[in-house]
C-alpha cells in the first residue's frame, strides 16, 4: 500500500493548522488585554478621582449617591465601581465576611476568566512547536521515502535537499508562533499582577471608609 500521497497530504496540511493556531493564540491574546483594561481606570488621577468621590459620599451617608455613581455609564465594567456596587448590596454584614465575599467575586468574575482566556494562550504556546515538530517528522518520512525511490532509479540524492528544508521550516514556524506569544503572556501577567494590586488597594480604601460609614449608620439609627 503506498501511504506516500497520505503523508504529503498530512504534512501539507501542517501550515494551515499552524495558521489557524497562531490567528486564535493572537485573538485569546487581544480578548485578554481588552478585559484587563476594561476592568482597569484609565489613569491613576481617574482612580483617585473615584476613590475621593465614593469617600466624600460615604462621610455624608449617602449610599445612594455612591450607588448611582458606581453604576454610571464610566464605571459599568470597571472592577472596583462593580464590586462596591456589591458592598452596598451586602451593607448588613460584619466587615471581615464581606470583604471575603468582595475578595471571591473578584476572583470568580473577573481572574477566572482570565485565567481560562489565558489557559488557552498557553495551549498554543505548547501545541505550536509540537505542531512544527510533527511536520518536520512527516516531512522527513516522505523525504526518505523518495531517497529510496531516487537510489533505485539511479537519481542524485541531493535533489531532495529542497524538501527536507521545506519540512525543517515547520518547526521553525511554531517557534515563531511561540516566543512572540510566550513574551505577550508576560506582559499579560505582568498587567494582571497590577489589576489585581490596584483593586486591593483602592477597594481597600474604600471599604475602610465604608465601615466607618456604616457605624455612623447605625448609631444614627439607634
Amino acid at each position: 500500500m503506498n501511504v506516500q500521497p497520505l503523508i504529503d497530504f498530512a504534512n501539507n496540511s501542517i501550515y494551515p493548522l499552524q495558521g489557524l493556531i497562531a490567528v486564535y493564540g493572537l485573538f485569546c491574546v487581544i480578548l485578554v488585554f481588552r478585559r484587563i483594561r476594561s476592568k482597569q481606570f484609565r489613569s491613576r488621577l481617574a482612580a483617585d478621582e473615584f476613590v475621593n468621590s465614593v469617600k466624600t459620599d460615604l462621610q455624608q451617608g449617602n449610599f445612594e449617591r455612591v450607588a448611582e455613581l458606581c453604576d454610571s455609564p464610566p464605571y459599568w465594567s470597571k472592577a472596583v465601581p462593580q464590586l462596591v456596587l456589591v458592598a452596598l448590596s451586602l451593607v448588613e454584614r460584619d466587615p471581615a465576611t464581606l470583604r471575603r465575599m468582595l475578595a471571591d467575586k473578584f476572583d470568580r468574575d473577573v481572574l477566572a476568566d482570565l485565567e481560562y482566556r489565558m489557559s488557552w494562550v498557553n495551549t498554543v504556546i505548547k501545541s505550536a512547536p509540537m505542531l512544527g515538530l510533527l511536520g518536520t517528522v512527516l516531512g522527513m518520512i516522505s523525504a526518505f521515502g523518495k531517497l529510496a525511490v531516487t537510489q533505485k532509479a539511479g537519481n542524485d540524492p541531493a535533489l531532495l535537499a529542497n524538501d527536507i528544508s521545506f519540512a525543517l521550516v515547520t518547526t521553525a514556524v511554531g517557534l515563531m508562533i511561540a516566543i512572540p506569544l510566550v513574551l505577550l503572556s508576560a506582559l499579560i501577567h505582568v498587567r494582571l499582577g497590577r489589576l489585581q494590586d490596584g483593586v486591593q488597594f483602592y477597594l481597600g480604601e474604600i471599604l475602610d471608609e465604608f465601615d466607618l460609614a456604616r457605624k455612623k449608620r447605625k448609631s444614627r439609627s439607634a
